[in-house]
């Protein structure tokens, strides 16, 4: 069995439909006072900093995790650092993945629903998505592991690069082919420092539609 990492070419079918605009603007979940007031605390440690001066693990410490963990709800939680990994009928994939949003069971990360990566920068910097397409791959497939479903898998994916946010919608198929099959639609470019609440509303409404 072919074995890969997270950084390394993605074995499945990607059926790439672009930007879609609508999928992201109706996903709406109105965030509260509470939540409104930490969004501004969480704004406060990016707006007084040049961002362009610090390094990722900076910015995902100050700014990126914690508007993830504000999306928190139930047993569903924010996990920064999870290997995860996933085999299929003729490769196996695994890596860590910089943050997840799933459900929690014995204390471990039994349902992915969103993964979030941080896309490296500078010269020697790959293209995030295809990186993120991967570990996509491997969530849905943990999905389809449960007993409840056999069928297709929905699965959300983010890679931030700075305190910008691209969200990737996934469908995925074909789980026992010779290569799955995933049909990917992207949103916009998010910037925390000025979307923060929209950012916050999809992180929800992926949270509360599980």
């Amino acid at each position: 069995m072919l074995k890969l990492i997270f950084s390394e070419l993605s074995p499945a079918k990607i059926d790439e439909k672009g930007v879609v605009l609508d999928r992201w603007n109706q996903m709406q979940s109105e965030c509260t006072v509470q939540e409104q007031e930490q969004i501004n605390l969480i704004q406060s440690h990016l707006t007084a900093y040049r961002l362009a001066l610090m390094n990722e693990a900076t910015i995902w410490a100050r700014a990126i995790y914690p508007l993830i963990m504000l999306a928190e709800r139930e047993n569903i939680q924010a996990w920064s650092q999870v290997t995860l990994n996933a085999k299929y009928p003729n490769f196996e994939l695994g890596g860590i993945i910089d943050g997840v949003l799933g459900n929690c069971a014995s204390g471990t990360i039994s349902t992915p629903y969103i993964v979030v990566m941080e896309a490296k920068r500078g010269l020697e910097a790959e293209n995030p998505q295809y990186q993120l397409y991967r570990e996509m791959l491997v969530a849905a497939r943990l999905n389809w592991q449960k007993p409840a479903d056999k069928t297709e898998q929905e699965i959300y994916g983010c890679y931030t690069i700075s305190d910008t946010w691209t969200f990737m919608h996934g469908i995925v198929k074909e789980f026992e082919a010779d290569y799955p099959v995933m049909e990917v639609e992207s949103s916009k470019e998010y910037i925390q420092r000025n979307e923060a609440e929209t950012i916050l509303q999809i992180l929800k409404f992926i949270s509360h539609s599980r």
